[in-house]
């Protein structure tokens, strides 16, 4: 277990300064909802599920749930990613998990209610990058569609994983932004106590044939790091407010 004293060091030589943000009937904002799957997020739900209850995964779901809410009350748009695999196409290094048609490829109990709601967009993805993983057979993108049909100016990012899942796909929107693909998306903000990953402790991984380490608390702050490094705002409050654009 990596100590707490080695995780504040680690912030203190790697800071990740957050704001808050505050969602505007003005400024047209769109939520991205990352893997919020069984097979990420229920405990004993599959091989890259949790194996006991998760404070970190659980703020996630609760957090998913409540902007969720908010944003299906106000019919603004929402874009879920399912993490969902073919059980004959490996995903290196991870084992076979979020099998199509499982229950792990599900959203969470506490999320199945959006598969009724108008404005919400469900996008099954076998891959990590979500933005690749919205490529379709003919080369149009469905995440970038959403983005322009909608008019959306920010994307509002919570799931699992921070350091993996969303980061990835955070990092190819704002390339995607910077080359100009995603007019007329301006801000890629990531909601961290809306996001989690999970934990696999040195003396765990030390265990498991080819396993890395991957200790939670301080993977999510490098998840965090990253994503602010390629140009991300990172949030850790989020308000509702009238503030007219620019």
């Amino acid at each position: 277990m990596v100590s707490e004293t080695a995780i504040d060091m680690l912030k203190t030589e790697l800071p990740v300064e957050q704001d808050s943000f505050i969602l505007s009937e003005d400024v047209k904002t769109g939520l991205v909802l990352v893997d919020m799957v069984n097979g990420f997020c229920t405990v004993g739900a599959g091989k890259l599920a949790p194996v006991q209850p998760n404070e970190q995964i659980s703020q996630m779901v609760d957090e998913s749930v409540r902007l969720a809410r908010m944003f299906c009350e106000k019919k603004w748009p929402v874009f879920a990613f399912l993490d969902s695999h073919h059980p004959d196409v490996p995903e290196p290094p991870y084992p076979p998990h979020c099998i199509n048609g499982t229950d792990e490829a599900k959203l969470v109990p506490a999320l199945e209610w959006l598969e009724n709601e108008t404005n919400v967009t469900l996008r099954r993805k076998d891959c990590i990058d979500g933005f690749l993983g919205s490529i379709e057979k003919d080369g149009s993108n469905a995440f970038v569609n959403w983005v322009k049909n909608n008019q959306i100016v920010n994307i509002l990012v919570l799931g699992i994983c921070t350091d993996i899942c969303v980061l990835d796909f955070t990092c190819s929107a704002l390339s995607a932004r910077n080359r100009g693909f995603l007019t007329p998306l301006k801000d890629v903000i990531v909601y961290s106590h809306g996001c989690a990953t999970y934990d696999l402790p040195v003396h765990v991984a030390r265990t498991i044939k080819d396993a890395l380490a991957h200790p939670q608390d301080l993977m999510h702050h490098i998840g965090l790091y990253m994503a602010k490094g390629r140009g991300a705002k990172v949030v850790s409050e989020i308000s509702f407010g009238a503030l007219k654009e620019p």
